[in-house]
């Protein structure tokens, strides 16, 4: 182990959707960093792989019992720095959050900070980490302003589109900050142009030893594939539209949308509307160790991500990347850093958002032509190889904790 002692602070860890998250501190923890991870809130317990319920058992959680132990935690920094933790009280909690939601998430960050940063101080923390750049991220600024503990936060999607109400305080406070695209450095610097030399992109690792090639058939029915949490950045909706289209064609194919999320009782109910239920199967929340299983059996995958009307949006969707690395090709919209991976001809199909007619046109014409297909998720595998390796990605989220910190 390193002399550097790293907190990472999220609202739940591990998150089976959170594969990424998870992949990142197993990574860095193998590379002899230390790690104690704290959440906001408690245990997740269902749909955890066997690697993550072993992960699990590593992790402090504040949850509702800290509530009891806040009001002590507030006087103790109180008596100890009456004119920080003023300060603190006067600029973080009242502000226009972008919702009601992520402002609850936000004074929950703001709040746990305060106990976390005794805790820190009794650890022997050395540098504080929020995966996410909201109420994480409020909570490692908070900490760090009572405790001096330099801070970062990783910006993705819908924590930074659209920004909080302190995100150019964050980005400005923060020793440094992650984004895990490279669309978001340049947004994210607008709100602090002072901070562009302290914003890194740096893509996501992802275990690619564990990534066989699919077989990709593509014989009718052909078999397509989308995965995701059911909410409406996912516009699960305008697929289902796309698939009617093509079944209106001719195209004999069978759709598998695995998943689970609010919308779930809405798309079920869209797919019967449609006439869509004998051609449309929902196998529910896939484990992370069983999603293998359906990129083998796919011939196409399909992510058809749109911006929300508050402007919420997907960043980098990882099934994305899992899809490539399988050599399963992929249609997909040009939203947020989705270009960055899929280029349009070259490794996959582009289409606008909210557009089924085109992007029922684009899967059609992905199906009936196997030889190219197959050249174009060929050529996004090696991109994905070359650019999404765990070794060298985590090795420079592990190079930026190592240059910064505060040694005990």
């Amino acid at each position: 182990m390193t002399s550097h002692k790293i907190a990472y602070i999220l609202l739940w860890f591990p998150k089976p959707s959170e594969t990424f998250i998870f992949r990142e501190v197993l990574n860095l923890w193998k590379k002899g960093l230390d790690i104690r991870v704290f959440t906001l809130y408690g245990e997740l317990k269902d749909k955890l792989s066997p690697e993550m319920a072993e992960a699990s058992k590593k992790v402090e959680r504040l949850g509702i019992p800290f509530f009891r132990r806040l009001p002590a935690d507030i006087a103790y920094w109180w008596n100890r720095n009456r004119s920080v933790t003023a300060r603190l009280f006067r600029t973080i909690p009242v502000r226009k959050w972008k919702s009601v939601e992520f402002g609850g998430e936000n004074i929950v960050g703001f709040l746990a900070g305060f106990t976390l940063a005794r805790r820190f101080e009794e650890e022997g923390i050395t540098h504080i980490h929020a995966p996410w750049a909201m109420g994480p991220a409020t909570a490692a600024w908070a900490a760090s302003e009572l405790t001096g503990i330099p801070f970062s936060f990783t910006g993705r999607a819908c924590d930074i589109y659209p920004p909080d109400g302190a995100l150019s305080e964050k980005l400005r406070a923060a020793k440094f900050v992650m984004s895990d695209n490279r669309i978001n450095v340049p947004y994210m610097t607008r709100f602090a142009p002072e901070t562009a030399d302290r914003i890194y992109a740096i893509y996501n690792g992802l275990p690619l030893e564990k990534h066989s090639v699919a077989p990709v058939i593509m014989k009718p029915p052909y078999q397509i594939l989308a995965i995701g949490r059911f909410d409406r950045i996912k516009a699960f909706d305008d697929l289902l539209y796309a698939i009617r289209i093509l079944k209106r064609r001719g195209l004999k194919f069978h759709l598998t949308l695995a998943g689970d999320g609010p919308r779930r009782l809405q798309l079920k109910y869209l797919t019967a509307k449609l006439g869509l239920r004998g051609v449309v199967s929902y196998p529910g929340f896939v484990s992370y160790n069983n999603v293998p299983d359906l990129f083998m059996n796919a011939d196409l995958f399909v992510m058809s991500s749109a911006v929300h009307a508050r402007g919420d949006r997907d960043g980098l969707p990882t099934v994305i990347l899992e899809a490539l690395a399988h050599r399963v090709p992929v249609v997909s919209t040009n939203v947020c850093a989705i270009p960055e991976v899929i280029r349009n001809g070259e490794t996959g199909f582009l289409v606008e958002e909210k557009r089924p007619d085109q992007l029922a046109t684009a899967m059609e014409e992905m199906l009936r032509d196997r030889d190219r297909a197959i050249r174009m998720a060929e050529k996004g595998r090696e991109l994905v190889l070359a650019e999404f390796d765990p070794d060298t990605n985590h090795g420079r989220i592990y190079d930026l904790f190592m240059k910064t910190g505060r040694l005990p």
